[in-house]
Parts: C-alpha cells; sequence; structure tokens
C-alpha cells in the first residue's frame, strides 16, 4: 500500500499548482481516492475526491471553481488541478484511498478513508 504525493511548492497568490499522487496498483484498483489538506493548528479537511471511473467528483465549497480533481487509472494516479491560489489554501496536501470495507461518513470526511500518503507542502503568498 503506498500513495506518494508530489507537485507541491511556493506560488503566488492568484497562481497554480498541479498535484500528483502515484498510488501502488494495489491501492489504486477500484478505489475511491481523495485530496485532504492540514494547515498548521487545525484539523484536517476533505478538499476534493473522485470515484474510482472517475465520473463522480465532490469538493468543499472553499475550493469549488478552483481546483479539479482527476484520475489516470492507467497510470494509477490522481490529480490536483489548483487554480486562483489564495493564502488559505497552504498547508499540507495528503492524497488518500478508501481502501476495502470500513464505515463511509462522506466523501470528504477523513474516517471515510484508510489509506494515506506522507503530504506535500502547498504556499501560497
Amino acid at each position: 500500500v503506498q500513495l506518494v504525493e508530489s507537485g507541491g511548492g511556493s506560488v503566488q497568490a492568484g497562481g497554480s499548482l498541479r498535484l500528483s499522487c502515484a498510488a501502488s496498483k494495489y491501492t489504486y484498483n477500484s478505489n475511491f481516492m481523495g485530496w485532504f489538506r492540514q494547515a498548521p493548528g487545525k484539523e484536517r479537511e476533505g478538499v476534493a475526491s473522485i470515484t474510482s471511473g472517475g465520473v463522480g467528483t465532490y469538493y468543499a465549497d472553499s475550493v469549488k471553481g478552483r481546483f479539479t480533481i482527476s484520475r489516470d487509472n492507467a497510470q494509477n494516479t490522481v490529480y490536483l488541478q489548483m487554480n486562483s491560489l489564495k493564502p488559505e489554501d497552504t498547508a499540507m496536501y495528503y492524497c488518500a484511498a478508501r481502501g476495502y470495507g470500513g464505515n463511509w461518513y462522506g466523501p470528504l470526511e477523513k474516517a471515510s478513508f484508510g489509506y494515506w500518503g506522507q503530504g506535500t507542502q502547498v504556499t501560497v503568498s
């Protein structure tokens, strides 16, 4: 089970970044995937998630219209395109996979996800 995020960095307000999450085939197959973020002193919050086929997507209100989640099933990779970035988007961003089994609390609830990456830092100034 492995999730590896990349693509974070520092950007000025209004800029864009694209995060990538490369998953092991076991973790990726038929899995509901998501992106979460955690700012210092705050709880980890759901940003976006996507169904296994890529048809269904879910977004936090704070990022709707600015962020886009997508997946490439041939590459076992999930992406988060972030546009019009704001300083309040500054956080560590984590990729997550639902896994198999476990209770369902909603598409943007961290308790719904069983596997996590190590995170990639996004800083917007």
